[in-house]
């Protein structure tokens, strides 16, 4: 089976990926608390388009491996250079969806964009989520607490019921399945409970507003107006003030989980960036 091994840092992880098709490489970085799985309806179209498609499973999440250890987003982001490293990318354009805009921005602050041409953050948390003073219409730190606290009083629990606001479910369910919300549960109720709670850690609490100059390539932001997970004030229309070349695209009335709700449309979006 197709792993990688990242030797940096305490532990040795082994991260798994699935490499498809020929052509530019595009690596998809997952939101929490799913896996490489959620990429399902934007990997065929990436192949289809002649391109090569590399999704993976963040550490912690999927069959890559747990480490009790660190799951901070240059822990994270050094698993994705690894990959890079190991595979001998470059020319690479990589994606991050919800969290895994946090890997996007980290890698490019930590490794810079020598193998880089593009980037995407789709449904990004970048670049913060916490309200702060200075970011009003961040997600209340006492709302992240109480996921924290959910999470471990009864994870599974909570991650029965999570994604029908991942994908605003009582106005979408002509668009998502029980059997998408079935799937996601199995997904994320699978992964390891110490690296869920920690990586949620990561992306609650980290601020990449100070990271965003390094974003030196060309990139998308695609964000759904109607996100009720990541607010696009605090989010999209943030990152599309700090990153110099940037291509923003708003879905109206599209929720977190755009990548699903609205895959059509968000595939044009991406192959038209990709391609340009």
């Amino acid at each position: 089976m197709p792993f990688i091994t990242n030797k940096k840092g305490k532990e040795i992880v082994d991260i798994f990926y699935e490499d498809y098709g020929e052509g530019q490489p595009v690596i998809l970085i997952h939101g929490w608390p799913l896996s490489r799985k959620s990429w399902e309806q934007q990997v065929w179209k990436i192949v289809e388009e002649g391109y090569r498609c590399i999704s993976y499973d963040r550490r912690g999440f999927g069959i890559s491996s747990a480490p009790w250890g660190d799951y901070d987003y240059s822990a994270l982001a050094s698993d994705l250079h690894t990959i890079i490293e190991k595979l001998e990318l470059t020319d690479a354009i990589i994606v991050g969806f919800s969290m895994g805009g946090g890997e996007v921005v980290r890698y490019l602050t930590d490794y810079g964009s020598d193998k880089i041409a593009k980037a995407a953050l789709i449904s990004s948390i970048i670049p913060l989520v916490k309200k702060k003073d200075d970011n009003p219409a961040g997600v209340p730190e006492n709302v992240l607490d109480n996921i924290k606290d959910a999470l471990q009083k009864d994870r599974v629990g909570f991650l029965k019921t999570f994604h029908k606001g991942f994908y605003n479910y009582d106005d979408n369910k002509n668009k998502v399945s029980e059997g998408q919300l079935e799937y996601d549960f199995i997904v994320a109720s699978h992964a390891s409970p110490r690296g869920t709670i920690q990586a949620a850690l990561a992306w609650m609490h980290t601020d990449f507003r100070s990271e965003l100059k390094n974003v030196d390539v060309p990139t998308l932001i695609v964000h759904g107006d109607a996100d009720s997970t990541v607010p696009i004030e605090t989010s999209a229309e943030q990152a599309a003030k700090g990153i110099a070349d940037n291509t923003y695209e708003i879905i109206k009335g599209a929720p977190h989980g755009l990548n699903i709700t609205h895959a059509k449309e968000l595939n044009e979006i991406l192959i038209s960036f990709l391609k340009g």
